[in-house]
């Protein structure tokens, strides 16, 4: 007879954990962006701008890195040509990085953005950069993608040095239709 209550209080023990479970499923990317605003990790960029011409400020270089990697799932070759950078804030630079598609297949990829430290992330603006759309390579095709951008000569002057990341992921089994056709 004291089976049928430890068989109700398991089924609730274990609806608890499910909710639970769920709950923090559902809290997880809010609570993500919260510990990136406090670690200073993962920075946003919000996306393209009008190019605006600033006044360069010519009496600070802000130090520029820029990296390049991939999700351990993309068989690709990537990296940026050229790993740091000086600029004056306000100075339009173009940069470019290389992704070769090593596979047999063809293939899309996104490039997810990330700028450390975070606070840095809205004074970085951007004209043009291949974070912006999916980018097809045919099987065992290379491409130079660029990107234009600047820093604010609004940009803190405590931050001298700013780290830009690109993340590549294999977007082949999401990509937009019309991506996939231009690999034929």
């Amino acid at each position: 007879m004291s089976s049928k209550p430890n068989v109700a209080k398991s089924a609730i023990k274990h609806l608890f954990v499910a909710l639970a479970m769920f709950g923090f499923g559902f809290a997880l990317v809010p609570l993500y962006d919260v510990f990136c605003e406090i670690t200073g990790l993962n920075g946003k960029v919000t996306g393209t701008v009008e190019k605006v011409d600033y006044t360069v400020d010519t009496s600070r270089t802000v130090t520029v890195q820029l990296l390049a990697s991939k999700n351990a799932e993309m068989p690709w070759r990537f990296m940026a040509l050229q790993e740091q950078i000086d600029l004056h804030p306000g100075e339009w630079k173009q940069i470019g990085f290389w992704a070769s598609n090593t596979t047999a297949s063809d293939m899309v990829s996104q490039a997810v953005p990330s700028i450390t430290p975070a606070r840095a992330a809205e004074y970085v603006q951007k004209t043009e950069c291949f974070c912006f759309q999916q980018q097809p390579l045919a099987a065992g095709e290379s491409k130079q993608m660029n990107m234009v951008f600047t820093i604010s000569p609004e940009l803190p002057e405590d931050i001298q040095t700013v780290s830009m990341v690109y993340t590549l992921f294999d977007s082949t089994e999401f990509a937009d239709p019309e991506t996939v056709a231009k690999l034929n």
